[in-house]
């Protein structure tokens, strides 16, 4: 198995942003966009962020409520954007937002967006209970060909890691509810928004660590996945699990930053890199104090000579 350091790329001077990063980007050659999810444990809103790599610096974007994701769209300005319980597109030179259909999640309490993956087809993205504690939350179809919102499941306590193979009008899509513990994977027939019955691909339950975002690898033939640990543990992690078989092939660890939350692999000279967010959520004082990083954007080597695909969202017209 291979292991790789990383070092730490940006800690933003805000704790309102070191709270819950999660959703790293590629935009355009020199940029990252993020998201924090929310500004803090009672915040009800977060923000969008734009991290240039050549000064180092972060541009910091309110946003009115809770970003599950954001991602680039084919207009420079505009984000396709997961908040509270609305997708739509969100504009950075007047930040306005525009919705894509209904709000989701009718019926339900207490659940919010949350991770998400842009495809031909359009984009599937699931929900979470804030309160971590019910399998109540959806998961939902976007469909580009109509602009019908489709509840695909609703049986998520915490939907994260999402990777699409294929495109046409029927998908592979792998899938983490992080409690489970497990990556599934299923075939999506876009046209009937119907998924298959589940099939257990990654197996994690043995660890102490939950799964969270999560990747594909540019052969599309293993996963990377970032692990939040809760534990008062020296490093974070974040791993790549073969599909064919489950089995572990390779560790990122970020010192001092134990609750990582999603990667990205990026392009930076004739490098291919990995980049993760981490998060000091629900830390003590006492526990910021002993996981100095946490919070922290990390970047790591990797032996990858090409990117896997990050498509960008084309905005209907």
């Amino acid at each position: 198995m291979r292991e790789y350091s990383t070092e730490v790329l940006f800690r933003p001077e805000s704790e309102q942003l070191r709270f819950l990063p999660e959703g790293p980007y590629p935009y355009g050659d020199d940029r990252l966009s993020w998201v924090a999810i929310q500004h803090g444990a009672d915040a009800k809103t977060g923000s969008l962020n734009l991290f240039d790599f050549a000064s180092g610096s972060n541009e910091s974007i309110d946003l009115p409520g809770r970003p599950g994701f954001a991602f680039p769209t084919d207009r420079d300005d505009v984000f396709v954007t997961g908040m509270e319980r609305q997708v739509g597109l969100f504009n950075t030179n007047d930040s306005s937002f525009k919705p894509l259909g209904d709000p989701v999640e009718s019926g339900v309490t207490g659940t919010v967006i949350n991770d998400g993956v842009v495809f031909s087809g359009g984009l599937i993205f699931g929900c979470k209970d804030l309160n971590f504690a019910e399998a109540k939350a959806g998961l939902y179809l976007w469909r580009r060909s109509d602009w019908q919102t489709i509840r695909l499941l609703d049986d998520q306590t915490c939907s994260n890691g999402k990777v699409v193979f294929g495109d046409g009008e029927r998908v592979t899509f792998l899938d983490i509810d992080t409690p489970t513990k497990t990556v599934v994977r299923y075939e999506l027939d876009v046209t009937d928004g119907r998924l298959s019955p589940p099939e257990v691909v990654v197996d994690l339950r043995a660890g102490d660590a939950f799964p969270d975002g999560m990747i594909a690898t540019p052969d599309g033939a293993s996963v990377i996945i970032a692990f939040y640990n809760p534990a008062d543990v020296a490093f974070g992690e974040a791993k790549q699990f073969s599909l064919a078989t489950g089995d572990e092939e390779a560790v990122w660890r970020t010192e001092k930053s134990p609750r990582v939350t999603c990667p990205q692999l990026v392009k930076r000279g004739d490098e291919i890199l990995l980049i993760l967010t981490t998060a000091d959520e629900g830390m003590t004082p006492e526990q910021q104090a002993m996981h100095t990083n946490a919070g922290a954007l990390f970047i790591g080597n990797t032996e990858f000579t090409s990117l896997p695909e990050t498509p960008l969202f084309d905005i209907p017209q």
